[in-house]
């Protein structure tokens, strides 16, 4: 708040700051000793002239309008949707898809534009662009078949991927329980493959050739 006040009429806490404030984007800055925002990122309209101000980054904007700033806890910010923007052209793309993922689990208010694409990890946003580069057709995301939510879904050829995290699907427990998930979907019709981490990341290839041949023979 003192960053924002700071920085005159008008401001708004952004980018990073803002993506922080919002619970999109990790905190990674100590607090200021001085009780200042430390390396905070505000925004104000381009007709306010720049002040600096120590440990306060200031951007101004052509496009800020009224229908952007808001507040949150009771500090004036960015809505989500400017502050993804913002984000997206400042933070490198891993970093910007993690803090889209987090908005849209904690179910912010976001622009279509945004093109969120229900991914809710990191495996799973390099799994459906694994699927793009290979110009697969577009699976659904974290649908629901009956009573489960299972990670890629391709309605048309009745084919499910799921792909297992170590973290998710460590230890017996979840081993078992994700056999008995797979063979009630498969008394269902639907036909289940697992992808792991490294096979997704090390041997993207092979997932491409193995996804390619099962989707190609459940559609005939």
């Amino acid at each position: 708040m003192a960053a924002v006040l700071a920085s005159g009429q008008g401001a708004v806490l952004s980018h990073v700051s803002a993506g922080e404030l919002w619970g999109i984007v990790r905190n990674r800055r100590p607090p200021s000793p001085a009780g200042v925002d430390s390396g905070a990122h505000v925004t104000v309209p381009s007709d306010v002239g720049r002040r600096r101000r120590p440990g306060i980054a200031i951007h101004r904007s052509h496009t800020l309008d009224t229908t952007q700033p808001t507040r949150r806890l009771g500090i004036p910010v960015t809505t989500p949707s400017r502050t993804l923007r913002d984000l997206r052209r400042t933070l490198p793309q891993p970093q910007f898809s993690a803090a889209l993922r987090q908005a849209e689990f904690l179910g912010l208010p976001l622009d279509p534009q945004l093109g969120a694409d229900g991914t809710r990890s990191e495996l799973e946003a390099r799994f459906l662009a694994l699927c793009r580069r290979h110009r697969f057709p577009k699976p659904e995301v974290n649908a629901r078949v009956g009573p489960f939510i299972v990670d890629f879904l391709w309605p048309a050829a009745g084919l499910i991927v799921e792909l297992d995290g170590y973290q998710a699907h460590r230890g017996r427990f979840s081993f078992e329980a994700d056999r008995a998930r797979d063979t009630r979907l498969k008394v269902m019709g639907y036909e289940v493959i697992r992808f792991t981490w490294r096979r997704v990341t090390q041997q993207p290839a092979q997932v491409a050739s193995g996804l390619r041949t099962v989707l190609w023979s459940r559609r005939q």
